[in-house]
């Protein structure tokens, strides 16, 4: 630790001029004896937001436990966690009549739950479903997790045993703890839900690519090649082991308990899961309600699929406004009602929000992805991909009709999630934890946020760094600038929200402190570095695995034949490229 403290004062001396100036600002801050007293590990930046305010959020602290001891009192337990999260949505497409008007469709429950709660302003996100379901799990950045991989059909890769998810953190506290939809975290043994903490998963590996790995979409050719028994016979075809035999298109589990695979790899069985999951999860709901134990329950729906074989249901008649408008917004409606029904309501938190930003870059036909308020989309750095649709509802806790400006990240969620229910010494020290606890801004309100600050990764390679309004993209739009180290890459979020007109001379003054920020960022890593993803062979442990799942632990081959084990591969995985310089698609 000292070592580390040493180097970022040491770099802070060399940008501030003053080694005084860095002993006030930011030495304190980061002192051993300042990281959080239950031994919770943030980034640099918290630090320096910590010294300047932490005594005012000491104070407001001892209120809100004082509210939150009330509520416990009153109900015998901590409040019940709910998250529901879905896929691909821009900004101001869900909670603003005005614009659903404009594109075509209509969310009466999810608007009616913004006006009863809060409607988050800037919510930020990871620029895809993989990491952004990784950051929500376990309160990490997912480039600190290894998890920014977006995976694919038998990716052979997952979230490592070693992290420390939500669902860990809240069993200790006495939770009960439920996963149930599109998990889309790996699909390697140690990845399952159930084996990161949930007492009960219902869960996919994959994404919605999952309703095209059907023989309908090979028809159709939606699908190229996956069902090579609907082919006609290839004279010139000399591997059998090339194209994907078998997968799990659906799973479930209990902890410590087996893997089954629910159903077949189907269209039939594709669609059959969502209904599923809002099946399991509001039983889930009643189960423990009735029993007076606390829950937390992460419900992300599939929403739609990629072909379009469902009825039209919206005016848009696209999948993604479809899937909002008929699944998730009636979804939430009926579990709304199901909460006040139990009497439970006011003891619920519930966040429902999308992932990432719209799918603009290379959508499926009719999906219905577009731009609205900013620029860019799912994969982006850029506010499109990663600011989203948030809601928080929590009746007689969450002042209605609020939407606050403050910053809040998916990563706050995790450790929100663990000081309501009072397990923040569950919280590993050991590790950057990102997440901040944002019950201040929940319960009182705008302007209590304790973020002003987000580091958006576009892969393994920091893309854009947020601090206040002031945005530095740090994959630059302006090469030659960037070049030269004095790039057109600062922007006034308020005034530029579709970040289109970088500033040089208005904000050049930025670029020493962003710098700082970065540095410290770094060097912070140095002393938590960053961890890999994990690999390994897809979909073991499946009790009723078929012979052809199971074949991808025992390949079909004569290994006396083969010069090399053919299952060496998957120790190799984490050597495949992932260019940092290939286009990182800026939106248009």
């Amino acid at each position: 630790m000292q070592t580390t403290i040493k180097k970022i004062l040491l770099a802070k001396c060399v940008l501030a001029g003053s080694f005084a100036a860095m002993l006030t600002v930011i030495g304190p801050a980061l002192a051993e004896d300042n990281i959080e007293s239950n031994g919770i590990v943030h980034d640099a930046e918290f630090y320096v937001l910590k010294a300047q305010n932490g005594e005012r959020w000491a104070a407001e602290d001892v209120d809100l436990k004082a509210k939150l001891a009330d509520l416990r009192q009153k109900h015998g337990t901590p409040p019940n966690l709910i998250h529901i999260m879905w896929d691909d949505t821009a900004y101001g497409d869900v909670g603003m009549p005005g614009v659903q008007r404009i594109r075509g469709f209509e969310t009466p429950n999810l608007n009616q739950m913004a006006q009863d709660g809060m409607m988050f302003a800037r919510m930020y996100t990871e620029v895809g479903c993989t990491p952004s379901r990784a950051a929500a799990s376990t309160g990490r950045l997912a480039v600190r997790s290894g998890m920014y991989n977006i995976g694919m059909l038998l990716e052979s890769h997952g979230m490592g045993a070693e992290e420390v998810t939500i669902a860990e953190v809240l069993s200790r506290a006495g939770y009960a703890t439920a996963f149930h939809g599109k998990w889309h975290l790996g699909d390697i043994e140690e990845s399952y839900p159930h084996n990161q903490g949930f007492d009960e998963a219902f869960f996919t590996g994959y994404n919605q690519i999952l309703s095209l790995n059907s023989v309908e979409a090979e028809q159709g050719n939606a699908q190229i090649g996956l069902f090579e028994d609907m082919l006609p016979e290839n004279p010139f075809k000399l591997d059998d082991t090339f194209v994907t035999k078998d997968w799990v298109q659906i799973a479930e589990g209990t902890k410590d308990g087996e893997t089954l695979q629910w159903g077949d790899n189907t269209l039939k069985t594709y669609e059959a899961i969502d209904p599923e999951a809002q099946r399991r999860s509001l039983a889930f709901i009643e189960r423990n309600a009735k029993a007076g134990k606390p829950f937390y329950l992460a419900n992300w729906p599939m929403m739609s699929s990629f072909l379009p074989i469902r009825p039209k249901c919206s005016q848009s008649r696209s999948l993604l406004q479809d899937g909002l408008q008929c699944n998730v917004d009636p979804f939430v409606g009926e579990l709304l009602a199901k909460l006040e029904e139990l009497g439970i309501a006011e003891n619920t938190l519930v966040i429902a929000m999308a992932d990432n930003g719209p799918m603009s870059h290379n959508p499926p036909p009719g999906t219905g992805f577009a731009e609205t308020i900013f620029r860019g989309g799912k994969g982006d750095f850029l506010e499109g991909g990663v600011r989203v649709p948030a809601f928080a509802w929590w009746p007689g806790m969450i002042k209605a009709g609020q939407i606050p400006e403050d910053m809040i990240h998916i990563t706050d969620l995790f450790t929100t999630f663990a000081s309501l229910a009072g397990a923040m010494d569950s919280i590993p020290g050991d590790r950057v934890i990102d997440g901040i606890d944002q019950t201040a801004l929940l319960l009182n309100g705008r302007t209590n946020g304790r973020r002003d600050y987000t580091f958006t990764y576009a892969g393994p390679r920091l893309g854009a760094v947020i601090k206040g309004n002031y945005k530095r993209h740090m994959i630059s739009p302006d090469p030659i600038g960037e070049a030269s180290g004095i790039p057109a890459a600062f922007y006034f979020l308020p005034s530029d929200p579709r970040e289109v007109q970088p500033m040089l001379t208005p904000l050049i003054h930025l670029k020493r402190p962003f710098n700082r920020m970065v540095l410290r960022h770094n060097l912070w890593k140095e002393k938590y570095p960053d961890s890999h993803e994990k690999y390994g062979i897809p979909w073991t442990g499946i009790a009723n695995a078929s012979d052809e799942l199971k074949a991808h632990a025992n390949p079909k081959l004569v290994l006396q034949d083969l010069p090399f084990d053919p299952l060496e591969y998957i120790e190799h995985l984490d050597q495949l490229p992932f260019d940092a310089n290939l286009d990182p698609s800026l939106g248009q």
